[in-house]
């Protein structure tokens, strides 16, 4: 082979070296960012029961924006997702019912915040809520939160954890669009 058959056979060579790497660095580029915005931006949430129902059925699948509390707290009828305070291990979706220091009364299937004589509006309710109705008293911490579902008569809650509240630190972020199934997607707000 003569000396300029080697040098092109060398620069055909370096050629698909650089195009390799050009792949490798743009997969792996693409592979950290995908895990940037899973971990940080995003949350994904499946839901596997009817707790919130007519909201979000069993077997729809969300998106749930981390970032939401950064610089602002839950406001009351936001959907959360966030760490089970029994176990942590697991992560629930709810709906925030009372705020860090309201007293939330349930009565008669009515909630009241801070002694007020009008009920909270709950539009969201599933159907008349007939289950565990009241009567319930709630004091809810410094950055802790009392969240409900939306199917009252069917929802594994804070009536009935032995750690009754959210803190604020265990809220993964705010639910905010369904993806699944995708004749309902869109958001949930």
């Amino acid at each position: 082979m003569s000396s300029k058959q080697e040098k092109l056979q060398q620069r055909k060579d370096e050629s698909a070296a650089k195009e390799v790497i050009s792949w490798v660095i743009t997969l792996a580029l693409a592979v950290v960012a995908a895990l940037f915005v899973k971990n940080y931006v995003i949350i994904n949430a499946n839901i596997p029961s009817g707790s919130m129902e007519n909201t979000i059925m069993t077997g729809d699948r969300l998106f749930g924006f981390r970032l939401a509390y950064r610089d602002k707290s839950p406001e009351r009828g936001d959907i959360i997702i966030f760490k089970f305070p029994d176990d942590e291990t697991e992560n629930y979706v709810k709906r925030v019912i009372g705020l860090p220091g309201e007293k939330v009364e349930i009565l008669d299937s009515k909630v009241y915040i801070d002694g007020s004589e009008i009920p909270l509006q709950e539009d969201y309710l599933k159907e008349e809520w007939t289950v565990a109705t009241g009567q319930y008293s709630f004091e809810v911490p410094k950055d802790s939160y009392l969240v409900l579902g939306d199917n009252r008569n069917n929802s594994y809650d804070a009536r009935y954890w032995d750690n009754t509240y959210v803190s604020k630190e265990k809220i993964l972020g705010k639910a905010i669009f369904r993806y699944y199934p995708f004749d309902k997607a869109g958001s949930l707000y």
